[in-house]
């Protein structure tokens, strides 16, 4: 039986469609985890087409980090309303929260 692959080597693909290895996605989650340079080279990478998994692998780091800033952002109001509403339940509230219109007076 012969071998069907051997035509589709992967180093005979163009170099937009050739595979990462795993070393590269490690050093990708590195370089991502770089504060503001890594957020910089996210951007640049999910906009490339010079390889679409590194592209591709950029985007869905970028969703994770969008779907962690979302949870991160529910879980610090809810905690942060709980607190407001808890102070003002214990009286604990200063008078001057015209902000917050549940809070009466």
């Amino acid at each position: 039986m012969a071998n069907h692959f051997s035509e589709y080597d992967a180093f005979n693909l163009p170099p937009e469609f050739r595979p990462l290895g795993a070393w590269a996605y490690f050093g990708l989650m590195i370089l991502f985890s770089i504060p503001l340079l890594g957020f910089i080279f996210l951007i640049v990478f999910s906009l490339s087409d010079a390889n679409i998994n590194r592209r591709n692998f950029a985007r869905a780091y970028f969703c994770g980090l969008l779907v962690c800033a979302v949870l991160f952002a529910v879980l610090f109001f809810t905690g942060a309303l709980s607190g407001v509403l808890e102070a003002a339940a214990n009286g604990e509230l200063p008078q001057n929260l015209t902000f917050l219109p549940w809070v009466s007076a």
